[in-house]
């Protein structure tokens, strides 16, 4: 029988999370069954929310089982299929197995179009993390001309469509990242007006009050942490937070005491809402449409820093702690062959 390989979750982590915590394995090639598919992993994503999938605690997304194989967002080639709509050869995407072949539902996955771009987009700013970043900066925070819009992480897959929304939306835009090269990609490349690197700031807090000399009218919050606690003092009156994400605190051993800060609130009449890509399945459609003409136009950039080899899976998820990538970050697991 033909075989293949699968990455599962062997033991729960505490704190950051090691390559210990993962098992390279090789398991009988699946069949599909009526109304499925078989397909073989071009691209494999790698996504901070990962991270709360490996702990056994209730949360938005459904913990792995330890000893079973994980799951991520994947773009593919079918290779066998017995469902009406798709046929052999087509690309598609879908949230699959950590595996070089898997069988899925075809009604659960998304077909490709390559005119739209290369593939691999269909899992950054052509897929989730751009859908995310385009419902929650239009939708969540929605930002208006003259407004001045802080984005954190703003170098990662969310964090560079969000700003650069923003930026075409008639805002100002400051971002924060990681490493000079990042703050550079993003007033240089991107269009950022300004951007913090918070790795070489001795001061936080008096940084942003320098960027941001009329306060915050809209926060896209990525991280959470000391990054958020400098923006807060900020918010003006009617500003708009979108908590997107916490990855400062997704290797907490104790989540912080708090939160001490919501006064603020009452001074600055601040809405904070949460954000859900998964709320917004029904309108996939029409970000996908907005964003691949943004693309085409170039009114929006990316970059995709691709890590060679579905061996490398776990080196390529564990680098998003470490701040490695520069935009999206993903796995380049096989060519495609039709």
């Amino acid at each position: 029988m033909a075989e293949t390989r699968q990455w599962r979750l062997t033991s729960r982590p505490t704190g950051e999370p090691s390559r210990e915590n993962f098992d390279l394995v090789t398991v009988e090639r699946p069949e599909p069954g009526p109304g499925e598919v078989l397909v073989r992993t071009l691209y494999q994503s790698v996504d901070p929310y990962m991270r709360g999938r490996m702990r056994d605690a209730e949360s938005y997304a459904e913990p792995w089982d330890v000893g079973e194989p994980m799951r991520a967002g994947v773009v593919a080639e079918v290779v066998e299929s017995n469902h009406d709509d798709l046929e052999d050869g087509d690309v598609v995407t879908g949230t699959l197995l950590w595996a070089e072949h898997a069988v899925a539902d075809g009604d659960d996955l998304r077909r490709v179009d390559p005119d739209r771009g290369p593939v691999s987009t269909a899992l950054g700013v052509l897929g989730m993390p751009g859908v995310t970043a385009y419902f929650g900066v239009l939708d969540v925070a929605e930002p208006r001309p003259g407004d001045t819009v802080v984005v954190s992480a703003a170098a990662g897959a969310v964090g560079s469509v969000a700003g650069q929304l923003a930026g075409l939306s008639g805002a100002r835009v400051v971002g924060t990242a990681g490493s000079d090269e990042k703050t550079a990609w993003l007033t240089d490349e991107l269009g950022f007006d300004d951007a913090i690197n918070y790795e070489t700031t001795d001061d936080l807090g008096a940084a942003m009050a320098e960027a941001c000399p009329d306060g915050v009218d809209v926060y896209f919050d990525n991280v959470g942490g000391p990054i958020t606690d400098a923006v807060w003092p900020l918010l003006n009156v009617r500003s708009r937070v979108a908590v997107c994400g916490q990855i400062a605190l997704y290797n907490a051993t104790e989540v912080p005491t708090g939160p001490r800060k919501l006064g603020k609130l009452i001074e600055s009449r601040a809405r904070v809402e949460g954000l859900l890509v998964r709320d917004y399945e029904d309108r996939w459609g029409e970000a996908l449409d907005r964003l691949s003409t943004f693309v085409a136009e170039d009114e929006i950039r990316y970059r995709e820093n691709v890590v060679e080899g579905f061996e490398n899976a776990p080196d390529a998820f564990l680098g998003l702690f470490e701040g490695e990538n520069i935009g999206k970050q993903l796995v380049r697991v096989a060519e495609r062959e039709a």
